[in-house]
């Protein structure tokens, strides 16, 4: 191997090092806390909760999670979860419709998150992150607790 074809090859793996680094961390522009707005967020079949806010803060290479909810009957909850965006599965404390999440990231401004219960997937969120970075965008498919498809559009905004 000559001198030349040594260097590209090192700068090759540098290169996917990076980008595989980058795609595991937490996207800086969803860092911080996001405010549920209830006239721009849609919920079929609803009723819409109360209130909410998510908190997201870099944990490691991964993501650390916050919800504060109040449902639209009941009591306010506190959901936490972290992970990397790496697929796997991650314990959800809290939720009463998930005990696992599993994370990918996309790019910058979009990610992907899997809520389970007992193993059963009960929803798919698709995260969009504005690219003015003042909106969070998240739509949700699924099955209610009581077996009903479900379809959320959640709008944050920080």
């Amino acid at each position: 191997m000559t001198r030349r074809s040594i260097l590209a090859s090192l700068v090759g793996i540098l290169v996917l090092a990076l980008t595989s680094s980058m795609h595991a961390q937490a996207p800086k522009s969803l860092i911080g806390t996001w405010k549920l707005n209830l006239a721009k967020s849609k919920f079929s079949p609803g009723p819409a909760p109360k209130s909410m806010t998510i908190t997201y803060s870099a944990a490691g290479e991964g993501l650390k999670i916050v919800v504060e909810t109040t449902p639209a009957t009941g009591a306010a909850q506190h959901w936490e979860m972290s992970g990397n965006y790496d697929g796997k599965d991650n314990p959800v404390t809290g939720n009463p419709d998930a005990d696992m999440i599993s994370m990918k990231r996309i790019d910058e401004h979009r990610g992907e998150s899997v809520f389970k219960k007992g193993g059963k997937v009960m929803a798919t969120n698709e995260r969009v992150i504005s690219a003015d970075g003042k909106t969070l965008t998240i739509t949700s498919k699924g099955t209610t607790a009581d077996g009903k498809p479900r379809h959320d559009v959640q709008v944050f905004e920080r």
